[in-house]
């Protein structure tokens, strides 16, 4: 065979090993996505609910121990959990016989903020009352146990007077003060009847908010709790103090149930 004069032989084209690469990169690419699609779906169950804990005497402040649940502490977790995008759901583990109003009012303001974005759901341990009930009161749901002890609404101010014992025992204190009311709580004197009078009505403005606020919350009947009075988690709920029995683990499946019934109602 004659090979013409003009003839050459084909060149090699350059994109083919670029074409190759990119198609290789790309599946690659696939594969990675699929492997972490995979990941992220069987371990769903655990990134779908965070789980806060407010545990303890409730005050303002920023670090929690045991004996103690701070507001800020309570408040950060509350928005950082709302702001997760690998959450879908809440639950406050409480646990707390109260606290401070001051308190419980900055932990209602971070709850609040965490409900508008995603459902919120209470889980009461052995106690809940008080302030710690003032909270409670704002998520979507709570569940109890039926000996859980919870409302106990209400506003308590104690003063103690030691004078007599004092005075028997020999002990004399002298008070300079600028006004008249200055050292009211002294356990050193009795109080005054005039003071009596003005820390009640200190307490009964703090003790109709509060209660104003938690009936707004819930459906309850003001006769039933305005006593103050403690109440098991099993009678609560015939009174819509609380709404279902159950622990953490049904309160967290109840938390599942709402976010996916709710997708168009929160962001």
């Amino acid at each position: 065979m004659t090979v013409p004069d003009s003839y050459s032989p084909p060149a090699p084209h350059s994109g083919s090993a670029g074409r190759w690469l990119f198609v290789i990169i790309g599946v690659l690419v696939l594969i990675l996505a699929v492997l972490i699609i995979a990941v992220l779906v069987t371990s769903s169950e655990d990134l779908s609910v965070a789980v806060v804990r407010m545990e303890g005497t409730l005050v303002t402040g920023e670090t929690s121990d045991g004996s103690y649940a701070a507001s800020e502490q309570v408040g950060r977790e509350l928005r950082q959990a709302a702001d997760d995008p690998m959450v879908e759901a809440i639950v406050l583990r409480v646990d707390s016989p109260g606290g401070t109003p001051a308190a419980a009012e900055e932990i209602i303001r971070d709850l609040e903020y965490a409900k508008a974005k995603k459902p919120v759901v209470v889980s009461m341990g052995d106690m809940a009352t008080s302030a710690a009930y003032y909270v409670s009161a704002h998520a979507d749901r709570i569940y109890a146990n039926p000996d859980t002890f919870t409302a106990g609404i209400g506003v308590v101010w104690t003063f103690s007077d030691i004078s007599t014992w004092m005075e028997r025992e020999g002990y004399n204190i002298s008070v300079v003060k600028s006004g008249e009311k200055k050292d009211m709580g002294s356990s050193s004197r009795p109080i005054t009847t005039d003071e009596l009078m003005y820390a009640q009505g200190i307490v009964d403005a703090s003790f109709e908010e509060f209660i104003a606020d938690i009936i707004s919350q819930r459906p309850i009947a003001r006769s039933d709790i305005e006593d103050g009075r403690v109440i098991r988690g099993a009678d609560a709920i015939r009174i819509n103090i609380v709404d279902e029995m159950g622990n953490l683990n049904d309160a967290i499946d109840g938390a599942k149930r709402l976010a996916a019934s709710s997708d168009s109602g929160f962001l």
